[in-house]
């Protein structure tokens, strides 16, 4: 559990580093003191502007320290989400931070094991991977099956291999928190 003050952090690097990335000036270099912003975790930044998705990027892994992949998230979620135009300087005012920071990956047997709203789901098959946050699924008002059938959608695979012998599902959990959220 991060506390408060560490959220802030975070939320204030996406802040700049999105605000750096989109006006195409350099990131300033952070001081950061808290352990647990440096301890490797994986991380995703969700975009917001006027209450719809605006771009989600991150990283499953815990590839770097936990600051860096908020700083290097955010950034790629207001330039790189093949979704969506790259955010533009203007609609940065409009812009809402939302930062979800994962738990390491649990491999599950049973689908029965996932439960909506507490666990992220990826399912990966050969090289194909595909991930969706925990509150997707309570967002969309999805069921257990549906959150899993658009998990594999993300995969880019068709449809009638979701059920093959070799597909590997797990599960995480997220600390979810927003620049509406924090200290509030």
């Amino acid at each position: 559990m991060l506390s408060d003050s560490e959220k802030q952090v975070l939320l204030n690097i996406a802040r700049q580093s999105i605000e750096a990335s989109v006006s195409e000036h350099e990131m300033p270099k952070a001081v950061i003191t808290q352990p647990a912003l440096r301890t490797h975790a994986g991380a995703f930044v969700t975009l917001h502007e006027h209450g719809e998705l605006r771009g989600c990027i991150g990283y499953i892994d815990p590839l770097k320290p936990l600051i860096d992949t908020v700083q290097d998230a955010a950034a790629k979620a207001a330039l790189d989400d093949p979704r969506f135009m790259p955010v533009h300087p203007n609609e940065l005012q409009h812009i809402e931070i939302e930062i979800s920071v994962l738990s390491p990956l649990h491999e599950i047997a049973s689908v029965e094991e996932i439960v909506i709203g507490k666990h992220g789901v990826v399912v990966e098959l050969d090289n194909h991977r595909g991930l969706l946050l925990p509150q997707v699924a309570v967002e969309a008002g999805w069921d257990k099956q549906t959150f899993l059938h658009q998990t594999f959608r993300k995969t880019g695979l068709p449809e009638h291999l979701w059920h093959h012998k070799d597909m590997k599902i797990s599960i995480f959990t997220a600390e979810v928190f927003s620049e509406a959220t924090v200290g509030k």
